[in-house]
């Protein structure tokens, strides 16, 4: 019969095992954080390629004006096509401004008189973007939103 006091020192100082079971205790934090850290960058990715698509339209619309309805469906449908977004997601408006005003009109019915009209294409991006944690209960999705004003000329 093995003492009390002996098998308690038997079994403190005995060392097998110990690393599978710390192992067996840090993976899944480990495995988590690598999780997380992907979701991060495959969001990351998305807001850098929204953001790209927002500059390759500004730059089409600096360089054809977008001044009717089928030049800005057409200037949509490039950065549409860019990005993979559905076509809600996507609008390019002409806006305008009146001298330093700092709100911006949808139309220009109403003559700024002598004050300079600024014309502005707005190009406005929306995407959602479902991280995995949130299957976990942890989080929300995130909704992505690019807007870009792009000075198209100033009477």
């Amino acid at each position: 019969m093995i003492r009390p006091r002996a098998l308690l020192t038997r079994l403190r100082d005995d060392q097998a095992g110990t690393m599978l079971i710390e192992t067996a205790m840090v993976t899944p934090v480990l495995v988590l954080m690598a999780l997380g850290a992907f979701q991060v960058s495959v969001m990351i990715a998305r807001q850098t390629e929204l953001q790209s698509a927002a500059a390759e339209g500004a730059a089409i619309a600096l360089a054809s004006l977008p001044d009717t309805a089928a030049k800005r469906t057409t200037l949509a449908q490039v950065i549409r096509t860019s990005t993979g977004l559905a076509s809600d997601k996507v609008t390019v408006d002409l806006v305008f401004r009146c001298g330093n005003e700092t709100t911006i009109r949808t139309n220009n019915d109403n003559p700024c008189g002598s004050q300079a009209t600024t014309s502005y294409a707005r190009i406005r991006l929306t995407d959602t973007y479902t991280p995995a944690w949130t299957r976990f209960g942890v989080g929300y999705p995130l909704t992505f939103r690019v807007n870009r004003l792009v000075l198209l000329e100033q009477d």
